[in-house]
């Protein structure tokens, strides 16, 4: 879900969020008031008090949200399977300023499903991804939810993400729906 309209929230419990664009980690407490600007990949863009913080999808409930369904993966699936989960699981990432998700914004470089070395019957997966700026302050945040969200994937017991880059990110590399959506043609 996006909208260019805000909905307004309540914080019901003490909520661990993430101060956007800085990057870091506060705790904002029951009774706070804000409007939901995103709310997109199972996770929340809240602006509150002058200032917008990321609300992970486990912590919904706070702004009285449901949090993510569960992932499922048939019986027996093979890496094939797998990798088209963690490209679906890819597409729930997002910066939380921009409403377009790191696959279609250009920012996912390779993606690789393993045999896991030390866990007979599980995967590891290996992703190298960029950001649209070397020193955004969001960077450890994406890594991490790209990280939590494919080890959400049944099977897959270890996410390495590494951020690289190079080559540096360009808005060519974009998908035709990201340049459209931002103006960036």
């Amino acid at each position: 879900m996006y909208s260019r309209s805000s909905e307004p929230v309540r914080f019901e419990r003490d909520c661990d969020a993430v101060l956007v664009p800085q990057g870091e980690a506060v705790s904002l407490p029951a009774g706070s008031v804000g409007y939901i600007t995103q709310a997109l990949g199972g996770s929340f863009t809240v602006f509150v008090e002058g200032n917008l913080f990321r609300i992970a999808g486990r912590d919904a409930d706070a702004i009285g949200k449901d949090p993510p369904q569960p992932l499922e993966l048939a019986e027996g699936a093979d890496d094939a399977a797998v990798e088209k989960l963690v490209w679906h699981q890819l597409r729930s990432c997002f910066d939380p300023e921009i409403p377009i998700n790191v696959v279609e914004l250009g920012l996912v470089y390779r993606v690789e499903v393993l045999p896991h070395p030390d866990r007979a019957g599980e995967r590891r997966v290996d992703i190298e991804m960029t950001l649209t700026a070397p020193g955004c302050g969001m960077g450890d945040v994406l890594v991490a939810d790209v990280r939590d969200k494919v080890e959400l994937i049944p099977t897959v017991a270890e996410a390495d993400v590494e951020l690289v880059f190079d080559p540096p990110w360009n808005r060519s590399m974009m998908s035709e729906v990201a340049r459209l959506e931002t103006g960036m043609f």
